[in-house]
């Protein structure tokens, strides 16, 4: 069984650290959150949960204008080329539907099989804004907090700068 919201709150509790929440209509989009996001100080986040083709695992979280160019992304991880997972697999491992993917899926993770990617670009923002689990509430916790709650997950936090992927074609954007 998944972890609730309540059991997501109860760890962050727990391990102390601060978090604040704001509950909203259902958002599966980054464009949909653009409300949200104006009424929330902080990175707010885009998450994709991505599987190479020896079924590796990963579990990107960034800041939602971070271009991600993830046919240019392998090599620089280490792994085979990448697509987006299945959404059975995403709820199997994750806990999440599609739309309510988040960091804070970690805590159903208990098997660590999931390899934790942040943008560089995000942890130049305090607060960090996820949702809890479900995509009808935003929650922001500190990003120094995230990677202690992803640690505390038992999961290493990889932090890569999206932009070195970029061309000069995209740059000039």
């Amino acid at each position: 069984m998944p972890a609730t919201r309540t059991d997501l709150f109860n760890l962050l509790d727990h391990l102390g650290i601060p978090h604040s929440t704001v509950d909203h209509p259902p958002v599966f989009t980054v464009a949909e959150g653009e409300a949200i996001k104006a009424e929330m100080p902080g990175g707010h986040t885009k998450n994709l949960f991505l599987v190479d083709k020896k079924s590796q695992l990963i579990l990107i979280s960034a800041l939602g204008e971070t271009q991600i160019r993830i046919n240019k992304l392998h090599p620089h991880l280490g792994c085979g080329r990448l697509s987006f997972g299945k959404e059975e697999r995403m709820h199997e491992i994750l806990g999440v539907r599609p739309g309510s993917v988040t960091a804070f899926a970690l805590i159903n993770d208990t098997e660590h099989r999931v390899r934790f990617i942040l943008d560089a670009a995000l942890t130049r923002h305090d607060p960090v804004n996820f949702h809890p689990l479900s995509n009808d509430a935003t929650t922001a916790v500190s990003c120094a907090d995230l990677v202690r709650f992803a640690e505390a997950t038992g999961h290493e936090v990889e932090i890569f700068d999206f932009s070195t992927l970029l061309d000069d074609a995209d740059a000039a954007q």
